[in-house]
């Protein structure tokens, strides 16, 4: 079987594992752990469809110390290269106590870990830098720990093989979603509502070439800040306080003029874009409109949903069949009641369109992006790629990450 350009992509026999899929996303909250049983297609293609189980599902949150280091670290501005280096065994042994913990919990045997580790910096668009251009990314967390520990090999790093070929590195679900969303009939819309919003758009009786994918902007990012800032709380639970607060009109104008909002997919985000010093900005245009902090959280809460509803009407709506669409979120997001109603009301004006969450399909919503980086290792396990082109951007398919043996 051959990737594009006619570059062979040598693939071992498949076969059905026990793989446990890491995630820690660019809220920096915690650790959630999947165990997941793929069994192998009945025939292998390039993009086969293997059979995907969640056995069990555990999130943690991280440390205070460690979600402030982790924190201080995406800024980079005062972190020491000794103090970067030790976050990243840190998070190493931290991604391995969950793991552990997660089996001591469901005992099983396993087969596999795939690691997504904790971004710190991802930069698509490549910069002037040195001489040449250079677009990175990095992510954390020491894959050597967790092999050691667990005494099975891991898959981590997944990302630098997609911005190798010109993608973007980012969105990596889209396979998840593929494999388990599409649908014959109808339109699947799968949004995330991390850190960062994304979104995989699955047209009906989608092929893979069908499939595309776009981060849409903040989800909780800037809501999660504001709600430190000004509440001493991690996070709006189940949206409380946003309901409570006015949508300040004149700055959501203001900032959803944002560059990012108006690129052609595909495209990521981050920190980069919408962390502190977006943030900074964003409170600060708030507070001379109103001194209710309240505000200030519907104002963000609203910026999440109109940031979706403009990806909807400039970028997804025109490129789906005319049937039914179900629009599928999955994420911490979802569990913000608030958000889901503006979500709701955003999409209701553009018609046939039903809101569910992931739950409805039997995959917990907390528990997707795990479960994606569990799939993800079992491609590259058996060299097939994990990357779907037309959402990252990339020039070809190819297998991600890297393999560290136990």
């Amino acid at each position: 079987m051959t990737a594009s350009r006619g570059r062979k992509i040598l693939q071992t026999k498949m076969q059905a594992m026990t793989v446990a899929g890491i995630m820690s996303g660019t809220s920096a909250d915690g650790i959630d752990v999947a165990l997941v049983r793929i069994n192998p297609p009945a025939q292998v293609t390039p993009y086969s469809v293997p059979r995907l189980r969640l056995l069990a599902h555990i999130a943690v949150p991280y440390p205070a110390a460690v979600r402030k280091r982790v924190l201080q670290a995406m800024n980079g501005k005062n972190e020491s290269v000794a103090e970067l280096s030790q976050l990243h065994w840190r998070l190493g042994q931290l991604y391995a106590d969950v793991v552990e913990r997660a089996l001591h919990c469901h005992p099983m045997r396993l087969d596999l870990i795939g690691c997504h580790g904790q971004t710190i910096y991802h930069q698509a668009v490549a910069k002037h830098v040195l001489g040449g251009n250079v677009a990175c990314t990095w992510q954390m967390g020491e894959a050597s720990v967790l092999a050691a520990r667990l005494g099975v090999p891991v898959v981590s790093d997944f990302r630098p093989a997609d911005l190798a070929v010109g993608g973007q590195g980012a969105p990596l679900v889209p396979l998840l979603d593929y494999v388990a969303f599409r649908h014959a009939k109808r339109n699947h819309v799968l949004q995330n509502l991390g850190g960062i919003g994304n979104l995989t758009v699955i047209p009906a009786n989608a092929k893979p070439e069908d499939v595309f994918a776009f981060d849409t902007g903040p989800a909780n990012m800037v809501i999660d800040a504001i709600m430190m800032e000004s509440f001493h709380k991690p996070y709006d639970a189940r949206g409380t306080v946003a309901a409570r607060g006015h949508v300040l009109e004149p700055v959501l104008r203001e900032f959803l003029t944002h560059r990012f909002f108006q690129m052609t997919p595909p495209k990521s985000a981050g920190r980069e874009e919408f962390g502190r010093e977006f943030v900074a900005r964003f409170l600060a245009r708030c507070r001379k409109h109103s001194k209710r902090n309240e505000d200030a959280v519907a104002t963000a809460t609203a910026l999440t949903d109109r940031s979706i509803g403009l990806a909807w009407k400039w970028f997804v709506q025109p490129a789906l069949l005319e049937k039914p669409t179900e629009y599928i979120v999955a994420g911490g997001g979802a569990k913000n009641l608030t958000l889901m109603k503006m979500i709701g009301q955003e999409l209701a004006v553009f018609g046939n369109i039903r809101l569910q969450t992931s739950d409805d399909f039997g995959m917990p919503i907390a528990a997707k992006e795990a479960m994606a980086f569990a799939l993800l290792a079992y491609q590259t396990w058996h060299r097939l790629p994990g990357n779907l082109p037309r959402a990252t951007g990339a020039n070809r398919a190819v297998i991600l990450g890297k393999i560290t043996y136990a």
